[in-house]
């Protein structure tokens, strides 16, 4: 069964079908991003229905239908909470004392916050009477140095002060003076915040060998893969793509685009590229010492999905050249084209150069003149072709 599409790539498809020129048809479009016709008709019916322009169940919708569902086994489980209650607090002889209740609930796969909430209770007190040899400050004072530590990782340029909004935004409230303490004791300084690095001197320690060493072969697909990111000015700000490039097929097998330079935008490339392939236990992935690809969150999504990180030194752009190769023929096709006046029309441009031109119809010498698509289609058996 093949895979479903990204959500991305389908908000991208649709962008371009409602953008397209006139005498262009949506068979066209399909064909050009390699979808079934009626796969994009029901695209566009379900764009619609977002939109309020025809009737249906729209995605917001569903996401309040599952939402229900999960209040609905929530209540369930208060429900089960309020019995247990009262049949354990109507026994004669047993304490009247509820924190062994919480434990029995808990062992039978009630959440201990749902517990403590119905009945009333606070959880620290009952973490104290689990024999946990902590105060509650000393808890809340580790749980609010791990939300600000996850922040610091992911992001390493934020200072205190975004760290404490990004720790408020994950639970953790505190104010901006705690939130320089707990930073300052640790160590964790923004890396803007310190003098510039002297010439020569390193970024920091990769998180990965340099598995590749400038060997840019694959002998079959899912072997090697290449990921990068760039960047482009536009009329409403800078718009950042981060591709990955299967080595063996120079096919872009999946990218993400947003107007910020974060992890998230490397980490949604990557799960798009495993959205669309399979197979991807030992695929290697080279990168430079990005930041985005040095963060924590880029790292669970290598290991989620069994792929081998890889690093090229700081500065030796050579060491992954024939990514740089790539986003070269796309800052001379499209990107100096000419002038974009917002990053939705230079995000359409570049969709379609990399889907319609340079998979369909780019050949390519190294592919013995086949576009990358051709290549995939002739030298990969059907019943293991990705979606």
């Amino acid at each position: 069964m093949p895979k479903p599409y990204p959500q991305e790539f389908r908000d991208d498809v649709v962008r371009v079908a409602r953008e397209r020129d006139p005498g262009v048809t949506v068979e066209q479009i399909a064909k050009d991003f390699g979808v079934h016709p009626m796969t994009l008709f029901k695209w566009l019916r379900q764009a619609d229905v977002d939109a309020g322009a025809k009737p249906g169940v729209t995605r917001s919708e569903s996401a309040e239908l599952r939402e229900l569902r999960r209040r609905n086994k929530l209540l369930e489980q208060e429900n089960e909470v309020l019995r247990r209650a009262a049949a354990y607090l109507s026994q004669a002889n047993l304490p009247k004392r509820l924190y062994p209740l919480v434990s029995e609930l808990a062992a039978g796969g009630v959440p201990v916050a749902v517990t403590c909430r119905v009945l009333n209770i606070a959880r620290q007190p009952y973490y104290r009477w689990l024999a946990q040899p902590v105060t509650t400050a000393e808890v809340t004072q580790a749980y609010r140095a791990n939300a600000l530590v996850d922040a610091h990782r992911d992001d390493p340029e934020f200072g205190y002060r975004f760290l404490a909004d990004e720790a408020r935004q994950a639970g953790q409230p505190m104010a901006d003076r705690t939130a320089w303490r707990i930073c300052s004791g640790n160590g964790w300084w923004s890396a803007f915040g310190k003098k510039k690095r002297g010439k020569g001197a390193k970024v920091g320690p990769p998180v990965h060998d340099d598995l590749v060493r400038r060997d840019f072969t694959a002998q079959g697909p899912n072997r090697l893969w290449l990921a990068d990111i760039t960047e482009h000015h536009t009329g409403e700000g800078k718009l950042y793509l981060c591709a990955i490039k299967d080595v063996w097929s120079n096919r872009i097998v999946g990218y993400s685009i947003d107007s910020r330079m974060k992890s998230r935008l490397a980490v949604a490339a990557l799960h798009n590229a495993a959205a669309r392939r399979d197979d991807l236990a030992g695929c290697v992935l080279h990168t430079d010492r990005g930041s985005q690809f040095r963060s924590r969150k880029f790292v669970r999504a290598l290991d989620r999905h069994q792929i081998v990180g890889s690093m090229g030194r700081v500065g030796a752009a050579g060491d992954n050249a024939a990514m740089e190769s790539f986003f070269g023929l796309l800052q001379n096709n499209v990107l100096d084209r000419r002038v974009w006046r917002s990053r939705e029309q230079l995000r359409i441009a570049i969709v379609t150069w990399i889907e319609r031109t340079y998979h369909r119809r780019r050949r390519q010498r190294s592919l013995s003149r086949l576009t990358p698509i051709e290549f995939e289609t002739i030298m990969t058996p059907p019943a293991s072709q990705a979606a």
